[in-house]
């Protein structure tokens, strides 16, 4: 895989705390990865050991073919190709944008760093600002400039630590795009750290979700949003609606409706669970309808969250369309949609 990033099962203990499980995946040129998951699974930690940051206990990296790190072997991180965006920005405050870009390019000539930080700052849209301070700049700006510092060495691979969690809504939403536009058209392997769900599948080809230092599962957005692997991967996307169940005649019973067809032996306990935009809502029309009580409507932009109530006992949510025909109703029919329930024998 010529110029970009692999990780083969590396483990990483700090003390006796094992943050990292056989951990492997690659990371072609031009492809932006998501490491996503809660705080404590170890994505950091191995963004960390791809940088050459921490030391390699157990396992193999290799940056285009060539050993970066494995035990008693360890390349040090200027030598690596690898450009690192980290959350706090980290720019020298006493220099100006042009001499912090310039500072890990101290092996070009004068003419070639000049031209390096030149086009790194064109790159990020921020070319009229070479010689400001960084407190003259806004937090979005400093990113970028940060971002820039990064492009300027020309890397072979692209690491970014939470790049956007310290941005408010706007600014954060600006700086993805441009940072995702950037990236794409250098060509660079990139691999982003996230806890941020949306943020992951706004900016990945694919997602590695991690759990307790282990992958649970890797794949494209849509592969882990319609086909989790486990309840984990289903849940972590997002709010999900919860049943316990138990398989019957090759069917499942929940309060909202029949899941056929179901994979697993008669008698199996299961989760069910279903996202609020798999329970589709309408008009109450026959009595052999689900029927839910409406208890407060949430707008969310684009789409509108139904507080419910089923007749039968237990509280749901529903996300549908802003603009939708029962929302004054008093009560509603539910409907399940198959292909946003997803059914785990339980653990």
């Amino acid at each position: 895989m010529t110029d970009g990033l692999k990780m083969s099962n590396v483990s990483h203990m700090f003390g006796d705390n094992r943050v990292l499980h056989e951990v492997s995946f690659d990371v072609a040129p031009g492809e932006l990865v998501c490491l996503l998951g809660p705080s404590g699974c170890g994505k950091t930690t191995a963004l960390r050991l791809a940088a050459g940051l921490e030391q390699l206990q157990v396992g193999e990296i290799t940056v285009s073919d060539q050993v970066v790190a494995r035990p008693g072997e360890y390349v040090e991180p200027e030598k690596r190709g690898v450009g690192m965006v980290f959350q706090d920005y980290a720019l020298f405050p006493h220099l100006n944008v042009s001499k912090n870009i310039g500072f890990g390019l101290r092996h070009f000539s004068e003419s070639e760093r000049s031209e390096a930080i030149k086009k790194a700052l064109a790159q990020v849209g921020m070319a009229d600002y070479l010689n400001a301070f960084p407190h003259e700049l806004s937090g979005g700006q400093q990113q970028r400039i940060a971002l820039a510092r990064a492009l300027a060495a020309t890397p072979r691979i692209m690491l970014l630590d939470e790049p956007f969690s310290g941005l408010d809504v706007a600014r954060r939403a600006d700086l993805r795009d441009t940072t995702l536009h950037v990236l794409k058209n250098a060509g660079i392997a990139t691999v982003m750290v996230t806890h941020d769900p949306q943020e992951a599948m706004y900016m990945a080809d694919r997602i590695i979700i991690m759990n307790e230092g282990a992958i649970m599962q890797d794949g494209t957005p849509e592969e882990l949003y319609f086909h989790p692997d486990n309840r984990f991967v289903a849940s972590f996307f997002g709010e999900v609606n919860h049943f316990s169940a138990k398989v019957s005649n090759g069917t499942i019973f929940t309060p909202v409706g029949e899941i056929t067809n179901v994979e697993y032996d008669d008698g199996t306990d299961v989760d069910v669970l279903i996202r609020p935009e798999g329970l589709h809502v309408g008009d109450a029309v026959n009595g052999h309808d689900i029927l839910a009580n409406v208890d407060a409507v949430r707008v969310l932009g684009e789409v509108n969250l139904m507080h419910l109530t089923l007749q039968k006992g237990g509280h749901i949510h529903a996300r549908v369309p802003r603009r939708f025909s029962t929302l004054n109703q008093n009560s509603v029919a539910i409907t399940l949609d198959p292909e946003m329930t997803f059914v785990f024998p339980m653990s």
